[in-house]
This record gives C-alpha cells, structure tokens and sequence, in this order.
C-alpha cells in the first residue's frame, strides 16, 4: 500500500497559467520525489491599466511517500 501526500503551493508567471504551474511543480521537485499529479484549485491574474502583468495559481501536488 503506498501512502499519498498532499502539499499546497503558491506559484506565479508573469506569460501565462501554464507556466505558473510548472513553475509550482518545478519548485515543489526540489524538495519532494515522486510526484504524480497537480491540482489547480486556484488562478488570478494581476492586472496594470489594461494588460495582465502576471498570472498566479494556488495548487496541491500530490507525491507518494517511500
């Protein structure tokens, strides 16, 4: 039986969601092995008079545990 984790991280991009995603897991990697998924659970976007200036997702990565 293997054991599943579950951490939630705050990333940011200033092109696009998708690279604040990957962004988040590239980080999360760092410190965590075997990670199997993400979940955007949040996305915002900053925004300066007209134009989207960076783009921001809370999300939980899950990882088993050895």
């Amino acid at each position: 039986m293997s054991i599943v984790k579950i951490i939630e991280v705050i990333a940011s991009s200033e092109s696009s969601f998708d690279d604040a995603v990957q962004n988040a897991v590239t980080e999360a990697s760092k410190s965590v092995r075997n990670i199997q998924s993400v979940y955007v659970e949040n996305m915002k976007a900053k925004v300066e008079g007209t134009k989207i200036v960076s783009y921001g997702v809370n999300a939980k990565i899950s990882f088993v545990v050895d």
